[in-house]
């Protein structure tokens, strides 16, 4: 596939708290250093990384610093990143509100932006009169415009106040009014920030429909800025994470996800500990771990695999009534189901002792992916502890993956086998 756009050594500096180098001995100092005498440019040298949570020694700071990336023609990317990270930084580069300090940016084709609420609407004027401005902009004719301009009042569901200054638009209008039209002008690029976040249920579903419309069957290119990790996963190929204003990876979606939610940590499906950890009430945790049946931790697990979940423990005090009870959560945080063996397994009464339990998860119940486990204690039926948040995590591959028919991971969190029967009634 042709590129669609390339970013060579991309780099924005800011300087904290004022406009510009924010001095007009700075300024001169710039202008004579880089016009005059021809040599790079003095600020260049200076500055930090962009991490907010930090104060810093330096006025200057590097809102994106040296960023390369190659995106091709109809590919779907997901920028995404914490807050700060550079992400919208770097959408403004793209869609040339700002210009890079240094480095270039080459693109091929018409590019459509929706960085902000309101970006590129005049107040003043009505919703018709700011789909015009908007196309004519991007280049297109009246003609052009008229002609889709019914398609995208329609999109938008704006059409009783389309005659109306956007200026009494909600902000929910404004970004369907805003979206309609850059969707609907044709772009060969599409530039999406986190604006959908303001839009309704209906609306975000909707857009994000429309965005693989565009992209798989126009064959448009989209970048897609979003903190809603099912909504990237569900509409990109690629992923890109930012973070103080470097690129720390990128590759395809579902990976890039699973390392942004981890936070660049490593899944630990074997956890020990030397000495105890005491959490409440004469509880001490020894060791934590996931493996298959009959394996050992650092065998891959697969969906179609039994595992086990085994935990070692150790009591200093006696309990009449006393279990372990798991909630699993997906890699978003979400908690799907939770497991315990209560009385139906295990007796509730406890002496004091070291324990070890296990829980079997049957292979064929969950899907594909990345999962962490909370450990509750549970006391005389009344009392709950919570020992530990994602006291041990797991990934589960796919059987399917190293067969050509492997088609990707089927949405949901959990796969279980159902039994089906089949008979044929007309010869």
């Amino acid at each position: 596939m042709p590129t669609a756009i390339k970013i060579e050594n991309v780099s924005k500096q800011y300087r904290l708290g004022v406009i510009s180098t924010g001095t007009l001995s700075h300024d001169l100092n710039r202008w004579w250093t880089t016009s005059v005498l021809r040599r790079e440019d003095p600020y260049l040298k200076i500055g930090e990384t962009n991490d907010r949570a930090s104060k810093g020694n330096s006025e200057y700071v590097w809102a994106l610093k040296d960023i390369n990336m190659e995106i091709e023609q109809g590919d779907v990317v997901g920028i995404i990143g914490k807050n700060g990270a550079g992400k919208s930084t770097l959408l403004k580069l793209l869609s040339r509100v700002t210009k890079p300090t240094t480095g270039t940016i080459k693109y091929k084709g018409r590019i459509a932006s929706l960085l902000e609420v309101g970006t590129g609407f005049h107040p003043e004027m009505t919703g018709r009169e700011n789909i015009y401005m908007n196309g004519a902009i991007m280049g297109m004719t009246r003609a052009e415009i008229t002609r889709k301009l019914d398609e995208i009042v329609d999109f938008s569901g704006c059409e009783r106040y389309i005659d109306t200054p956007v200026k009494r638009y909600s902000s929910g209008m404004t970004v369907r009014l805003g979206f309609a039209i850059a969707a609907h002008l044709d772009p060969e690029i599409l530039v999406v920030d986190e604006v959908l976040a303001v839009g309704d249920a209906e609306f975000q579903k909707k857009a994000i429909g429309k965005m693989q419309d565009v992209s798989k069957g126009e064959g448009r290119t989209v970048l897609f800025v979003s903190h809603n990790m099912a909504a990237v996963k569900s509409l990109c190929k690629r992923g890109v994470i930012l973070q103080n204003g470097l690129l720390v990876d990128s590759g395809d979606v579902d990976t890039i996800v699973s390392h942004y939610l981890r936070g660049g940590g490593n899944i630990e499906n074997h956890k020990v500990w030397n000495t105890p950890v005491v959490k409440r009430d004469g509880f001490e945790l020894l060791e934590i771990g996931v493996r298959k049946v009959g394996g050992d931790y650092g065998d891959v697990m697969r969906i179609d695999q039994d595992v086990e979940m085994v935990i070692r423990y150790k009591l200093t005090k006696s309990y009449n009534q006393l279990h372990l009870t798991f909630h699993f959560k997906n890699e978003q945080g979400y908690k799907i189901f939770s497991s315990s063996g209560g009385s139906r397994c295990i007796p509730l009464e406890h002496n004091e002792g070291e324990y070890v339990q296990v829980c079997k998860i049957p292979g064929g119940f969950m899907n594909w992916g990345n999962f962490m486990v909370d450990l509750y204690v549970v006391k005389d039926r009344s009392q709950v502890f919570l020992i530990d948040n994602d006291v041990v995590s797991f990934t589960l591959g796919n059987s399917q993956a190293s067969l050509g028919s492997w088609m990707g991971r089927e949405p949901g969190d959990i796969k279980p086998k159902f039994e089906y029967t089949e008979e044929r009634i007309n010869e």
